[in-house]
């Protein structure tokens, strides 16, 4: 299925910090897949954006209508999704039937998506980071064919946390992404879930500040699992005195009833899985080792 998929890039937030990264990209999707798609935003810059909102606006409808394209693979994230919500038809693009795939601030899109038309989308790698790094992770080149190709894909990883089998409908994404979404109309109501974030850049008192926002929400309560993935780029302070992530944990763990397992191989890192936001997941956790079994397309 990979090698006939036609693949659109394009910036719906950050520009390309390394335009090089783009070219090799470019140059490995093209490898893999029938065609590849560049849109202009890739190449611009606007402020910290890509480009204004119209035009980003605008990229993201050309993705959805351009009849060469199969997957719609974001640039990178950065900051931007959030002021182009209001103005998408999100069921327009539920029907173009494509596959919509990033992470980080693609959450907002993700996450939107879900709550307005039950729309199916994938947290996975991005053209800079990802397919266009000096050496492309083959852990994750490997989940991203494999969920692409079959409806069905198994994942086997490292795990910690409680013994136990749950199903449910998997979402989630970038944590301060979920937390800024509550409460509005683009947060989707899921209940009886299986709940994953990931972050960059946020210290412990934050992390651990943004789930008990979540928490005091009623939303990790309503989930099946809580699956913490990979927190990055951050450095403690002389003031956290020893209050590390497995502090945070900790005091979660305490006040939560719903397990929450840390380990999940996604995130700012180069290894990760790629994961159908809004699709079923079948978890089975056993002595520290996790079996997971994700669907796209059935809930």
């Amino acid at each position: 299925m990979i090698a006939s998929l036609g693949v659109g890039l394009y910036a719906p937030s950050g520009f390309a910090v390394e335009p090089a990264a783009l070219d090799r990209a470019v140059a490995r999707l093209e490898a893999l897949c029938a065609r590849v798609v560049v849109d202009a935003t890739c190449r611009t810059r606007w402020q910290r954006f890509s480009a204004t909102d119209d035009e980003r606006l605008a990229a993201v409808l050309r993705m959805a209508r351009d009849p060469r394209v199969d997957v719609a693979i974001t640039l990178r994230g950065g900051y931007g999704w959030t002021r182009l919500l209001p103005h998408l038809d999100f069921r327009a693009l539920a029907g173009a039937g494509k596959v919509w795939m990033g992470y980080s601030d693609f959450t907002a899109f993700q996450l939107a998506a879900l709550a307005t038309t039950g729309m199916v989308t994938f947290a996975g790698p991005v053209a800079t980071g990802d397919f266009g790094a000096p050496v492309p992770s083959e852990f994750t080149l490997a989940h991203w064919r494999g969920i692409l190709d079959a409806p069905r894909h198994e994942a086997s990883f490292a795990l910690d946390g409680p013994d136990g089998d749950c199903t449910g409908t998997l979402w989630g994404g970038n944590l301060a992404m979920v937390a800024h979404l509550l409460g509005t109309p683009y947060f989707p109501q899921v209940d009886g879930g299986i709940l994953f974030v990931e972050d960059v850049g946020e210290t412990p008192y934050r992390i651990e500040r943004m789930l008990y926002q979540l928490h005091h929400a009623g939303v990790l309560a309503r989930q099946r699992a809580i699956l913490l993935g990979r927190f990055t780029e951050y450095a403690l302070s002389d003031n956290d005195g020893g209050y590390d992530l497995a502090a945070a944990v900790s005091a979660l763990r305490a006040v939560c009833a719903t397990p929450i397992y840390t380990g999940l191989p996604f995130g700012h890192v180069p290894d990760k899985l790629t994961l159908p936001v809004g699709g079923r997941c079948d978890l089975a956790v056993r002595d520290g080792t996790a079996g997971m079994v994700l669907s796209a397309y059935a809930r």
